[in-house]
């Protein structure tokens, strides 16, 4: 059998590895190795065009052999920036198409139906300048050529196929169209949305309805932000493709609805968490953007302090116990939870998860999503794993005394339980838990630690500006004499905000001997307190001190997020 390139030898030949695969027979192997005999083609080409092995089938395989990541492209989201480099005679020539650009890093994503072809490289090359580092994927050469023609030739920006949509006339009925979809502008329209959005660092993406007109927010850095608004006729074709796109009933605007999609933006696959709610001026739908290239972060890369770091090491170094993660909605529980699990994750360990639903899949675990139809909770599902074997399991979330009295029994009979439970403070989970039904001498010996986090945002490090800490600063900062801090300015780069991305802030409280014994006998949270305080415990308030003084967030913006009147008095 022959390969499918003469300038790298790939480890296995692509014919054994579809045989392997029981992709093809060794027949229909040996027909296209006549076919190849007769006219020069690869063989990838020739079992595709004899309908052998879809292209699909024959872009993962090739893949593999070679060693390089293969793309769908028809979930990619087209980038302009991109396909400005590339012209499309180029493209065609030489059955290329470009997938992303990224300016900042000057890092191009090309996908190619031979990867490995160093000529096509180099010529590509040549034409985008030598110090734009390239990339390549294996794609089908079908999909490359369809991708061309859908790609090129159309206004990709947001504002330019407004401005088309005004001056033409909307198509209903190719909303839901497989083919030649480009052409119509409000299937462009929204995935420039998405893929702005995505660029934009957002974590949700609002689409609010109102009387006249349709209203369009991004949550960015934890805060809503206007991004513009558009005519209220837009809105129903909108509401189609997004439906289309995430698998929900198009005819269904009586009910709220969720679904699921996933694209291709700048180069990286990007899930989004869909839900649509009925409203009073139409159906309110509001995505939140899983981006798998952000959501799991190393532990050290969290921006902890040092101690606190350790602490969550010390944690995780126990074998069996509970460990509770605290906080509210979007205060990053689960980037949390993920980069604890990811710490630990080893082929020794088997960890198992059962989420609400699974955010982002993780290799080398294996998780559930709670399903109601399937009488699925949380409760039954700890149940359930309890019989699978498992070292560490992560419980969502703790809501009712159930899933509470099953999370504990399984940190009982020698597992580690990570899970997330709502409270204000790390101290505050102690009650929260009682509340829910826990009893103490259950609590006793069984939890390792609680972890309580914030996300506060960084100040944009182009336009920060140094200013001098007042009477009311120096006293949350427990100074004397007034010190150097930092506040927001704005500028391009932060899109006049003063800030730029953000920060974990949070609290670790490990549970010894003497806080033990204070919970079994039901102590006031005021004694719970001081016991932790004795012993070293660091509140939410002092870590977020720590990060003013180190000049990467301001006291505005800690205030916003932190109760610090406890530092007043």
């Amino acid at each position: 059998m022959d390969s499918l390139d003469n300038n790298q030898k790939p480890k296995k030949l692509f014919g054994e590895r579809l045989v392997e695969k029981g992709l093809a027979t060794v027949d229909q192997i040996e027909i296209a190795l006549t076919e190849q005999k007769k006219n020069g083609r690869l063989i990838g080409e020739i079992l595709v065009s004899l309908g052998f092995v879809s292209e699909s089938v024959m872009r993962d395989v090739l893949g593999q052999v070679l060693g390089i990541s293969s793309i769908d492209l028809k979930t990619v989201v087209p980038d302009s920036l991109a396909l400005e480099l590339v012209p499309k005679e180029i493209a065609e020539r030489h059955v290329v198409v470009p997938i992303s650009y990224n300016p900042e890093t000057y890092h191009l994503r090309l996908a190619m139906k031979n990867a490995s072809d160093l000529q096509v490289l180099d010529r590509v090359h040549a034409l985008v300048g030598r110090k734009i580092e390239i990339t390549p994927f294996v794609s089908g050469e079908g999909e490359i050529k369809k991708a061309i023609d859908q790609f090129y030739g159309y206004e990709l920006s947001v504002d330019g196929i407004l401005h088309e949509i005004e001056t033409g006339e909307i198509d209903y009925k190719s909303l839901d169209a497989v083919e030649d979809e480009y052409s119509q502008p409000l299937i462009r329209l929204v995935d420039a949305i998405l893929a702005d959005a995505v660029k934009r660092d957002s974590s949700d993406i609002h689409f609010e309805p109102e009387e006249g007109f349709l209203r369009l927010r991004y949550r960015i850095d934890g805060v809503l932000r206007q991004i513009r608004s558009l005519h209220k006729d837009y809105w129903s074709a909108i509401v189609v493709r997004l439906k289309v796109m995430s698998g929900m009933n198009i005819a269904e605007t009586r009910i709220p609805q969720d679904g699921r999609l996933s694209l291709q933006v700048q180069g990286h696959r990007v899930d989004f968490r869909v839900s649509a709610q009925p409203t009073t001026h139409g159906e309110n739908i509001v995505l939140r953007v899983l981006d798998r290239a952000k959501g799991i972060v190393p532990l050290e890369n969290l921006g902890l302090h040092e101690d606190t770091l350790n602490t969550l090491k010390m944690m995780m170094a126990r074998p069996e116990g509970i460990i509770l993660v605290t906080g509210p909605t979007g205060s990053g529980k689960t980037t949390t939870l993920y980069s604890m699990l990811n710490y630990v994750k080893s082929e020794e360990v088997n960890i198992m998860t059962l989420e609400d639903p699974v955010e982002y899949p993780v290799d080398m675990i294996r998780q559930t999503s709670i399903n109601e139809v399937a009488r699925m909770d949380f409760a039954n599902g700890i149940r359930s794993m309890m019989r699978q074997d498992p070292d560490i399991i992560l419980v969502g979330e703790v809501r009712d005394e159930d899933t509470a009295e099953m999370a504990f029994r399984a940190a009982m009979t020698g597992h580690q339980v990570l899970t997330t439970l709502h409270t204000n403070s790390a101290i505050g989970a102690i009650p929260r838990l009682l509340d829910i039904g826990v009893l103490p001498d259950i609590m006793t010996g069984n939890i390792i630690g609680i972890i309580s986090q914030r996300l506060i945002r960084l100040l944009c490090k182009h336009c920060k500006k140094e200013t001098w800490s007042d009477v009311i600063d120096s006293k949350l900062l427990k100074v004397n004499e007034p010190v150097k801090i930092y506040e927001p300015a704005g500028c391009e780069h932060c899109e006049n905000t003063g800030y730029k991305g953000r920060i974990s802030v949070m609290e670790a409280l490990t549970i010894e001997a003497e806080l033990d014994e204070l919970i079994a006998k039901r102590a006031t949270l005021g004694e719970l307190k001081e016991c932790a305080r004795q012993s070293g415990y660091k509140t939410l308030a002092d870590d977020a001190i720590r990060v003013v003084r180190a000049g990467l967030t301001s006291l505005p913006e800690v205030a916003r997020v932190i109760d610090m009147t406890q530092r007043l008095k």
